[in-house]
């Protein structure tokens, strides 16, 4: 802290420009994922703010991304269906999974795994980047059409008879919780369902219809319907903020592109008075603590979503520290990457208790803060105090910002998020795996794999099913890769320099086995396999261990098993220069003394030969 205030002015300028570029962005990834505009807001306000204060890397800029907007549109809307709709009444449940998610960064960085975060296989980041880019470009087509579900009364009509029965469902789960029960008082449900009205059908029509459309999957079903209903003004305002954006850059960087299309469209729509669809309503009121986390807690509520909250900790984590690595590389700095998830942490549970959607480290807001000036971690709080100014002062003026412009916003983030490098790499990776007549790079089929599970099913999922994936072909490739270079798969082994005088009247008697590398579980099979290819003449099996310097468990177990082998056979096993860890794993189970004694494991190869010079005999 003593260096605060160091960069005064350098600082500043960091901050607000860095503020103005978070303000389009924070918007649009407000209204992206469900919750608004002053949600987006409410994250960047404070996630900035308190990320900076707390955080590791002093010129990090924070706030509301893409990647974690997209894995916050999955908890809202999951949890707004199971709450009949209701983004009001489910919002204590949304705003719990962002605060746990939050806890969960602290605990991250609190336990020291901040440096264990870029062990994630890139495949696996650049499938999940790619597939970011993907649903927010689908998802972003009929907005920027000017298409609404729920306002298209024809396609909402489709579903009232569904919304008919949805309500009568709400009623008998009514009656439960009330201790009702409709046999035996079958006249109060019938009261009941008299009551609705056409108006709550509509309603619940249209959040049907809405739900019906969401997603990428909903996009694509209702995308026909929607070209056949283009909005062209809204279109036109769309393709305007694109144009703006990509056109922009082009005359100069320094004031950013996002902004001046944000002003500029807005600008022609309104000065215009153009008849347009706003986004919503932007109070300005000051943010307040959604108390109702706490006083509504449940548990029962939020459970599905524990790993979900654990996947938005990890992703922001991740998000965070390559924006860091990006921050140390511009700064010749060196963040602290578990104090960073902490400060993380505090600030998306301090923004979800005010009602923000979470964030992580912004690339693009950082190298601007950076560029502009931005030294200290105070660059990152002016830009979290900026927004709240611009969210008092022109809440109500942000309100009429077209809601097609966003839209337009969001495509260019869609595009740029995607990981070209990843993809321009697919055709020159060698290919490793064949399915079928199909060969390709073990590499593309994971990238390939996340990208089309996060597009169409679960992005939570298919990191999961990505890790594993690339876990296990990870350890296939090590465990081939230990078997060649271990001489496990071979029963004829160059002889080592020490082992060139060996008496030659007694090389059938005696084999020698060499162990170089660790003994796993992705080898054990070649070893077990090559026991039982040994010679028939050898009565003495010298197993020379001194790089092997790690055992697990697996390989254990399958020594074990070997050796039992060998000695109910009548053959004698030798060890020559056991390591510490393999030595200390086969006492433990107690290999050693009960099937190799102490007498019999030598700390040399001397020791070894001299042994075997006087015990054994030439018997051919």
């Amino acid at each position: 802290m003593k260096n605060l205030f160091s960069n005064i002015k350098g600082d500043a300028f960091g901050g607000i420009t860095a503020g103005i570029v978070a303000l389009p962005l924070a918007l649009a990834f407000g209204v992206s994922s469900g919750l608004g505009p002053s949600a987006g807001l409410y994250g960047a306000i404070f996630i900035s703010f308190f990320a900076a204060l707390f955080g590791g890397t002093n010129t990090q800029i924070s706030g509301p991304t893409a990647p974690m907007t997209a894995v916050s549109m999955v908890v809202i809307a999951g949890i707004i269906a199971a709450n009949d709709g209701d983004p009001e009444k489910a919002l204590p449940a949304i705003l719990t999974v962002f605060l746990l998610a939050g806890i969960m960064q602290i605990g991250l960085g609190a336990i020291g795994l901040g440096k264990y975060i870029k062990y994630i296989p890139y495949p696996v980041v650049s499938g999940f980047m790619t597939a970011i880019g993907v649903i927010i470009l689908i998802t972003q087509i009929l907005p920027s059409i000017g298409y609404y579900p729920k306002e298209d009364m024809e396609y909402v009509e489709k579903f009232k008879p569904q919304a008919e029965e949805v309500i009568l469902e709400n009623i008998l789960k009514e009656e439960q919780k009330e201790g009702i029960l409709v046999l035996e008082n079958f006249e109060e449900t019938i009261k009941r369902g008299k009551a609705i009205t056409e108006e709550e059908i509509l309603k619940e029509s249209k959040t049907l219809a809405k739900n019906n459309a969401s997603g990428v999957v909903g996009a694509i079903k209702v995308l026909p319907r929607a070209l056949k209903n283009i909005n062209w003004l809204e279109l036109l305002l769309a393709l305007g903020t694109i144009i703006i954006i990509y056109g922009f850059k082009r005359i100069t960087k320094t004031i950013p592109s996002t902004l001046v299309a944000l002003v500029v469209m807005s600008g022609i729509a309104y000065g215009f008075g153009l008849n347009y669809k706003p986004i919503e309503k932007i109070t300005g009121d000051f943010p307040m603590p959604k108390m109702e986390i706490f006083t509504q807690f449940d548990l029962g509520s939020i459970s599905p979503y524990i790993f979900t909250a654990l996947t938005l900790a990890l992703l922001g984590a991740i998000d965070s520290l390559l924006t860091s690595v990006v921050a140390d590389n511009m700064t010749k700095t060196k963040h602290n990457p578990n104090k960073e998830l902490v400060g993380q942490g505090i600030g998306n549970s301090i923004g979800a208790i005010f009602g923000g959607i979470p964030g992580a480290g912004a690339t693009i807001r950082t190298v601007v803060n950076i560029n502009s000036g931005g030294k200290t971690r105070l660059s990152g709080m002016i830009a979290g105090v900026l927004l709240l100014i611009i969210l008092l002062a022109l809440g109500p003026v942000a309100s009429q910002i077209p809601a097609a412009v966003l839209a337009g916003i969001l495509i260019t983030v869609g595009i740029g998020v995607m990981d070209y490098k990843g993809l321009k790499a697919i055709p020159s990776l060698p290919k490793d795996i064949k399915l079928g007549p199909i060969q390709l790079s073990s590499e593309v089929l994971i990238m390939l794999t996340v990208l089309a599970l996060s597009t169409f099913w679960d992005l939570i999922y298919a990191v999961g099913i990505g890790l594993v994936i690339a876990s296990l072909m990870f350890m296939k490739k090590i465990g081939d890769i230990t078997a060649q270079g271990s001489d496990i798969k071979t029963l004829r082994e160059e002889a080592w320099e020490d082992e060139i005088d060996f008496p030659d009247n007694l090389k059938e008697e005696v084999f020698i086995k060499h162990i170089k590398g660790p003994l796993f579980f992705g080898s054990t099979s070649e070893i077990q396999a090559l026991s039982k290819q040994l010679p028939n003449t050898a009565r003495v099996i010298i197993i020379r261990m001194e790089k092997m310097q790690y055992i697990d468990q697996s390989g254990l177990y399958t020594l074990e098993d070997i050796l039992v082998d060998l000695k109910s056979v009548g053959r004698k096993v030798l060890f020559v220069n056991v390591p510490t860890q393999p030595r200390y794993m086969m006492e433990r189970i107690d290999i050693i003394p009960d099937l190799i004694p102490e007498e019999d494991c030598f700390d040399s190869f001397e020791a070894c030969l001299q042994w075997i010079k006087t015990n054994v005999k030439d018997t051919i």
